[in-house]
């Protein structure tokens, strides 16, 4: 069995897993520490949860330490982009964890927070910047930042950089960067348009490859039940009620919707705290921390917020909408069942959604079970709690009321002068299905309820 004492790290990375207790690395961190430590280029297909963060950060500290020297006043040594800015964040502690023995400099950048301190934080140089692209070249285009001096460019989830609509900031980056650099790039999938993308940053990569999509889906339990859409408030506080739950992501495939999400359960008396692109990074963070604390049990999330998120202990995965691109539905179902634990994912299936489903059963080659609507489900329905008022209840829905007024006086929605700037940057979508394809299916008028065919069980 290899350990990561074979791989010949520096000693004081040593050091920090063995205080992490961390022996066995993962599959993709044995393919890929190994050639990454000899400079190679990595072209990596891999998902959240699959130990990629540090089978790309170890390698690259241990060459940091290798061939130590100061970095340039407003430049970095290595730059890590990510498409949100939780996973910014999450990639940056990590690297703190692992360097936390040496006197390596890890700045992380992103939208949402003042720019000011990015500023002063980037003036003397840092040795890894984890940055989201937005707030990057908004510090480039101010003079604050400079990435000449760049010896090693990783690229994380370049699936989800595409899909949010980054491919011109990650282009004018590229043309940034020195020539010679050692380049990482990593993407959950890789249809025709990320391996071309990846030929245009890779200099004969090596190509590292793990958890197919049927192999994540296989070690879950799935369930879908057939319900108009108006009633899913219903089945949800019924599956909240029934389940045993340690930790649920809901998802919604929009912002809005996640919000109403959220002010239903609080009709109910249940505690729940919503992440999307619209909140505030206050917000998110507060979110986050009660959901790993254990404070609240249930973080109602959209598809790119959540991306990249790794939280543990997670039970059950809820989805109140399906998504639209299979490809989601592994990645939503992948962050329950990890570390041999058990999961179930349920899926709340409208008739507009079918066609969505079929789609997801066919790339995953698995079918779900039926799960029957409850005997008194009606009567839910009728009796269902009306949602608390508005967005500012718990403190944990909706924007800063004074963000509010900001916007209201600027007549648009969430920008900010000298923030991200284009469509969708750093993870706030704009409103409707986040990181989906826009397709059109038309209603079938049948009547639904516990399904009564086949439903796919999906691997």
């Amino acid at each position: 069995m290899t350990t990561f004492n074979d791989f010949g790290l520096h000693a004081d990375i040593n050091r920090a897993l063995a205080a992490k207790d961390y022996t066995v690395p993962t599959p993709i961190q044995v393919q890929a520490i190994p050639p990454l430590m000899k400079g190679r280029d990595l072209c990596g297909i891999a998902q959240t949860g699959t130990g990629k963060t540090a089978g790309f950060s170890l390698p690259s500290i241990h060459h940091l330490l290798t061939y130590p020297h100061r970095p340039t006043p407003r430049g970095c040594r290595m730059l890590v982009l990510a498409p949100t800015r939780e996973l910014a964040a999450q990639i940056a502690q990590s690297c703190r964890d692992y360097g936390r023995f040496t006197k390596l400099t890890v700045s992380t950048v992103f939208g949402g927070v003042p720019i000011n301190k990015q500023i002063r934080d980037l003036s003397g140089g840092v040795d890894i910047l984890v940055a989201t692209p937005g707030r990057l070249l908004d510090l480039i285009d101010q003079r604050a930042l400079r990435l000449d001096d760049v010896e090693i460019f990783v690229l994380d989830e370049a699936d989800q950089m595409m899909d949010m609509g980054f491919i011109h900031s990650l282009r004018r980056v590229a043309k940034l960067l020195p020539s010679r650099r050692q380049n990482l790039f990593f993407s959950a999938t890789m249809p025709k348009e990320i391996a071309h993308l990846a030929e245009q940053f890779l200099e004969d990569p090596v190509t590292v490859s793990v958890t197919p999509a049927a192999t994540t889906v296989e070690k879950i339990s799935q369930y879908a039940t057939f319900v108009e859409q108006k009633e899913k408030q219903a089945l949800l506080h019924a599956v909240v009620a029934s389940e045993d739950i340690d930790r649920a992501l809901i998802f919604t495939r929009t912002k809005h919707g996640a919000d109403r999400v959220v002010r239903h359960l609080a009709g109910a008396g249940i505690k729940a705290m919503a992440i999307h692109g619209n909140k505030s990074q206050s917000q998110r963070t507060h979110a986050l921390q009660a959901f790993r604390s254990g404070d609240i049990k249930l973080l109602v999330a959209t598809d790119i917020a959540a991306r990249g998120i790794d939280v543990s202990g997670v039970s059950h995965v809820i989805n109140f909408e399906i998504p639209n691109v299979p490809e989601q539905y592994v990645h939503r179902i992948g962050r329950t069942a990890r570390a041999g634990a058990e999961g179930k994912a349920i899926s709340f299936i409208a008739p507009d959604e079918r066609p969505y489903m079929r789609d997801i059963e066919r790339v995953t080659r698995s079918k779900s079970e039926p799960m029957p609507l409850p005997e008194n489900f009606n009567e839910l329905v009728r009796n269902l709690p009306k949602p608390v008022a508005g967005p500012r209840d718990t403190g944990s829905q909706g924007r800063d009321p004074g963000r509010q007024r900001q916007d209201a006086m600027r007549g648009r929605g969430g920008a900010k002068p000298g923030g991200d700037r284009g469509p969708r940057r750093d993870g706030a979508a704009g409103e409707g299905a986040e990181g989906q394809r826009k397709r059109r299916f038309r209603p079938r008028n049948k009547s639904v309820g516990a399904h009564k065919g086949a439903v796919t069980r999906v691997n």
